[in-house]
């Protein structure tokens, strides 16, 4: 798929099929999410695949935002560490949740990403996870059942500014 394309056709998937990606796949992607960047290259960044149903009925009920989980065959968790890089874990993981969500798309998946950020420790008991690693993403994953269009994009002039914040672009 060509760059832009996958770019500006990336959607977030919340309805999924009933066919189990399989674990090559995931990983084939999980493989893009390590080429993205982190501060001086820590790659601070973990990721856990996770297959079984129990588990990803737990994390569905995390918040209501979280549903789409349950639709779901497959779910991935970003986890970032955040001794391995204290003053930017959260920036450098959430860089690979978008490229793996970025690489999902381009290989035929559908995903969306679920917030995280106020249920760690929930998260984290679920999943046995250490107290240093902090869940920046949950991804419900799976082959897409529904194709939603492009949502309205604000324009470039209400965006962007030259030199100085109020200096509009023309």
């Amino acid at each position: 798929m060509d760059c832009i394309e996958a770019l500006k056709t990336r959607r977030s998937i919340r309805e999924f099929t009933e066919e189990e990606p399989s674990l090559n796949t995931i990983l084939k992607a999980l493989d893009i999410a390590r080429y993205a960047p982190s501060a001086k290259n820590t790659q601070p960044w973990r990721f856990i695949i996770v297959r079984d149903k129990n588990l990803i009925d737990k994390l569905s009920r995390i918040h209501s935002g979280a549903t789409p989980l349950k639709n779901a065959k497959t779910a991935v968790v970003v986890l970032a560490n955040k001794n391995e890089s204290p003053t930017s874990y959260l920036i450098d993981a959430s860089l690979a949740a978008v490229y793996f969500w970025l690489a999902l798309h381009c290989i035929g998946l559908g995903a969306v990403w679920i917030q995280t950020l106020r249920n760690i420790n929930e998260i984290n008991k679920i999943l046995d996870i250490p107290e240093e690693y902090i869940p920046v993403a949950i991804f419900a994953i799976g082959y897409p059942r529904e194709k939603p269009g492009p949502k309205p994009r604000r324009p470039l002039k209400e965006l962007v500014f030259i030199n100085k914040y109020g200096n509009r672009l023309e």
